[in-house]
């Protein structure tokens, strides 16, 4: 990025954060802080300052009208002293469980063929997945949703039972929202019937319980049950055909097992027949594909880890990082709903030194090799992801 455009961009997020309102997250006093420059490297990070340390006699507006940096971070951690050089001075406190969500880091999501607007979409369908995972499965109430303005979403949960947690514990829960080493053995209940003496034994009903996982497959299974019954018998079977390690005999066995116990099957008895139990792991396997949600590991797990500010702006991008209603989430388009007022109604010209285009506020704009004259937002996009430089007047 040369010397023009860095100016540019510095000079219009001046603009846009002296009209905009940037509210701080709570604790702010006991966090770090830190940002980065528009330098001419482009990742002078600057860090290690407390709250007073960043504002002075001012509040947070001051300093983002007058420092305009390119990124603005603030710890999950909280400390005794946020503004000492070093992590093993600053006394921790506690930390916000994080979780981030980055588009082109999803499986299936190709950077190279993918358009961002492509990726920012599968990106949000796992938004979601993680979503019910944290709100049925680990029952968090004080949860924040924010769109990065760049890659993704994160997700901050401030209830008071996760404040304290290790980087172990954290480790736990990235696994159990990821499925790793989670096998079906492990979900299934075993429960000793009676003449059984309380001992595992071919009497012993093995099932499914609500929640969870478990519950999760157990969903599943219901479903591909009734979607069984709803066949004739011959399309029944080679559904069931479908399955690794199903034959006829197998397949048969278990469309009768479906038919005859539905009641059983439906409260999770997964031991109607050896059939069933092997469809119910092989669906089980699906679950996991399906709906887990693939967090970025490293930051959940870090205690110390510096994360964006809600309200900034991101200089990859000119979007605003923005604070979501998990209500209105089927709705939000970060395309559409981050672009800053600021950028809006002006046309820049911009210099490319190839083609390219840009999709964003519901419209695509060619950009030309050389040139070309568009909305400020699109330009400010191109410039800040290094597609464009800004063009003299």
């Amino acid at each position: 990025m040369d010397g023009r455009t860095r100016d540019y961009l510095k000079g219009r997020f001046g603009d846009h954060y002296r009209r905009a309102s940037v509210s701080p997250p709570p604790a702010a006093n006991e966090r770090e802080w830190g940002y980065i420059t528009w330098s001419a490297g482009g990742t002078t990070m600057v860090r290690h300052h407390s709250y007073l340390d960043l504002v002075g006699g001012g509040d947070l507006g001051d300093f983002l009208a007058g420092e305009r940096p390119r990124h603005v971070y603030f710890s999950a951690g909280r400390y005794d002293d946020p503004g000492a050089g070093s992590m093993g001075q600053k006394g921790w406190r506690s930390s916000d469980l994080v979780f981030d969500l980055d588009a082109d880091h999803l499986p299936g999501v190709d950077p190279e063929a993918d358009s961002y607007g492509e990726m920012l979409r599968e990106c949000k369908g796992a938004l979601l997945r993680l979503l019910d995972l944290l709100e049925n499965d680990f029952s968090f109430d004080n949860m924040t949703v924010v769109f990065s303005g760049g890659r993704g979403y994160h997700v901050h949960v401030r209830d008071k039972g996760v404040l304290e947690l290790s980087r172990t514990a954290r480790r736990e829960i990235v696994d159990y929202v990821l499925g790793d080493g989670i096998e079906f053995d492990d979900i299934v209940s075993t429960e000793a019937v009676a003449g059984s003496a309380g001992r595992s034994s071919p009497a012993d009903k093995r099932s499914l319980p609500e929640g969870g996982w478990a519950g999760r497959t157990r969903e599943r299974l219901d479903s591909f049950i009734e979607e069984l019954l709803t066949m004739d018998e011959d399309d029944a079977g080679e559904r069931l055909m479908e399955f690794e390690g199903i034959g006829e005999g197998k397949a048969n066995a278990a469309l009768n097992a479906a038919k005859n116990n539905r009641e059983e099957l439906a409260g999770g008895n997964v031991d109607v027949h050896p059939a069933m139990y092997s469809i119910a792991r092989i669906l089980f396997e699906g679950v996991l594909e399906a709906q887990t949600a693939p967090i970025d590991e490293p930051v959940t797990t870090d205690i110390n880890r510096l994360i964006r500010l809600p309200g900034s702006l991101h200089g990859g991008t000119g979007l605003k990082v923005k604070y979501l209603d998990p209500d209105e989430l089927e709705a939000f388009d970060p395309l559409v709903d981050t672009i800053p007022e600021t950028f809006v109604g002006n046309d820049i010209t911009v210099y490319a030194e190839e083609p390219t285009t840009v999709e964003l506020g519901g419209e695509s704009f060619r950009l030309s090799e050389g040139v070309s004259t568009v909305a400020e937002y699109a330009g400010i996009f191109a410039m800040a992801r290094g597609h464009a430089t800004k063009a003299g007047e």
